[in-house]
């Protein structure tokens, strides 16, 4: 596909898999909020969009051999590579943050209370909204759709609903983290912590926008 400022941001993350580091890089939504125009999303971030166009064609242009065009891909071999990817490595990850969280607000919450309160609270709600939703695309959209493939007849918008919701609840950990900034007085737990929510946000991102911008745009349940 031609990208122009006029191409929606998901679709150039499919089409064009490694724009997905140059949208990471500035902080573009290419998965919850991927059905804008890619000037629309500059715009909310204060970006100018030649400017992105040209890191965008630049990306493109240097290619990387590890990065799948699963939009060319059968569907239910992209199903399957979500299931390995990312949703058995979360129900590891999510139990280890938990506890590495848990640990850190024991030992450090007395030093910004409401911000370690609402981080625990946030990233608990998270843990089981992804666990149930997990649970409810392997156990009846993704049976469908390794079944009967593109010709899969099932609704999809509840979990992009959820998909929303998880969206904000990275949004809300990323600002009560600072950015990620590890403070200078966080101990090895704190800073495995930090580094360990950053990595959550960028998987979740390439997560969501695969289900959301490739794979549920293939069936015919959206």
């Amino acid at each position: 596909m031609t990208i122009t400022s006029e191409s929606r941001v998901g679709e150039i993350a499919a089409h064009h898999p490694m724009a997905t580091k140059v949208f990471a890089r500035h902080g573009i939504d290419f998965c919850c909020g991927g059905g804008i125009p890619l000037e629309q999303a500059c715009a909310k971030r204060g970006l100018d969009t030649p400017r992105i166009l040209d890191e965008i064609e630049e990306a493109v242009a240097e290619g990387d051999p590890d990065l799948d065009r699963w939009d060319e891909a059968p569907a239910a071999d992209l199903v399957r590579h979500i299931v390995h990817a990312y949703h058995l490595p979360l129900r590891e990850e999510l139990p280890r943050l938990e506890a590495m969280l848990q640990k850190v607000n024991r030992v450090h919450g007395d030093k910004d209370p409401e911000r370690f309160a609402s981080l625990l609270s946030t990233f608990l709600k998270l843990k089981a909204e992804l666990m149930d939703h997990m649970a409810r695309e392997e156990d009846a959209l993704f049976p469908e759709i390794l079944q009967h493939g593109e010709d899969a007849v099932i609704p999809v918008e509840p979990f992009v609903d959820d998909h929303t919701e998880a969206g904000q609840a990275l949004a809300t950990i990323r600002e009560l983290t600072g950015d990620y900034r590890v403070p200078d007085e966080a101990c090895n737990t704190w800073r495995a912590l930090w580094h360990g929510l950053e990595a959550l946000e960028q998987s979740m991102h390439q997560h969501i926008h695969l289900e959301n911008n490739v794979l549920f745009q293939r069936v015919n349940g959206l």
